[in-house]
């Protein structure tokens, strides 16, 4: 299976002033097209640090980072142009558009990429079926529950047919019941073919994915397959 994600050395300092912070450590990690990956991790741990520079959102002060094949150490246009086409981003707090509906908060991102208007009409509602919104096209994300807000984010993410589907905490701000909805929708996606990267800090959330990676002050300390899965 080809590699989606190849880092070699990968190394993140932060300049404070004068003085420097090293936030990553020589992480090496490679995934797979099709894989379900966890990276777990407590708070200041390095996982947020490391999720920036996988989903392109930051560059790698050493090292490199290969997404699908193309080198990532380059300006912050291309990494944006990277960013676009080959990640779909769900994030704990939604980033929903609150003066959008929940049809054009999903059609964003393709209009971004220039697809034709009939494409993004087709594809968004195409997203939004495979979530079970398509009776809420019209509702303002202020008229929608935790669950459904982030319904909407994983269609957005998905409209775009991207390499990764980059989770970030994405049942953190909802309660037990309908984060468990969300966990198993995003194995039904796994399922179907997708690749899902998901940064947490709960190991019980980290677990329900096939392979689970641990960091740990910068570095990676484990990289386990769930048996159990």
């Amino acid at each position: 299976m080809a590699l989606v994600i190849k880092m070699r050395n990968v190394n993140k300092v932060y300049k404070m002033g004068k003085n420097e912070y090293k936030a990553l450590f020589d992480i090496n990690l490679d995934i797979k097209k099709g894989e379900f990956v966890s990276i777990v991790g407590p708070s200041g741990a390095g996982k947020s640090t490391l999720m920036n520079i996988i989903g392109c959102l930051d560059n790698a002060s050493s090292g490199e980072y290969f997404l699908d094949e193309i080198n990532t150490n380059c300006n912050d246009n291309k990494l944006a142009e990277i960013r676009n086409k080959k990640i779909g981003f769900i994030f704990q707090n939604y980033n929903l558009l609150s003066k959008l509906s929940v049809l054009e908060n999903v059609e964003l991102p393709l209009i971004y990429q220039g697809l034709k208007s009939s494409e993004v009409r087709k594809r968004a509602l195409e997203s939004l079926e495979k979530v079970g919104l398509t009776s809420h096209i019209k509702h303002k994300p202020a008229e929608l529950s935790g669950g459904q807000k982030q319904r909407v984010a994983i269609a957005r993410a998905l409209a775009t047919k991207p390499e990764i589907i980059l989770a970030d905490e994405p049942t953190g701000a909802l309660d037990s019941k309908t984060g468990k909805e969300v966990m198993e929708m995003l194995k039904a996606l796994n399922k179907e073919g997708n690749t899902i990267v998901l940064i947490t800090h709960d190991r019980d959330i980290a677990k329900q994915a096939k392979r689970m990676v641990t960091v740990m002050d910068g570095k990676i300390t484990s990289d386990e397959i769930n048996k159990a899965v």
